[in-house]
């Protein structure tokens, strides 16, 4: 149980509509790489220690992506926010049916 604070005090604070890069750990046989993974945060889901969230990136030919990470996950290195969003909705679930540009675009947050 005290593992999972440590991960809990070192994540950082965001939000659905920010733009996050997700250092991702793959293990693949005995080698073991991290991939980055760069997209706009349009959902979390659940609670406590069982928490997700999904991020989506536009990938090659203009197809999007999505992933589901766990929050709490140990495979996660490192989350860096890349751009805070501003967003009216907890599910950006209306991205999906965007194309091009137009389907990344989210209205940056001043603070």
């Amino acid at each position: 149980m005290s593992n999972t604070n440590d991960e809990k005090q070192k994540m950082p604070d965001f939000s659905p509509g920010d733009t996050v890069r997700v250092s991702y750990k793959i293990i693949e046989g005995e080698k073991t790489r991290i991939q980055p993974y760069e997209g706009i945060v349009i959902a979390m889901n659940g609670k406590g220690i069982s928490k997700t969230f999904t991020v989506r990136k536009i990938g090659a030919d203009n197809i999007g992506v999505e992933r589901i990470f766990p929050i709490y996950s140990p495979n996660i290195t490192q989350l860096t926010i890349v751009r805070k969003g501003r967003v009216r909705k907890a599910k950006l679930y209306y991205l999906r049916a965007k194309k091009g540009r137009a389907a990344t675009r989210v209205k940056e947050k001043i603070s």
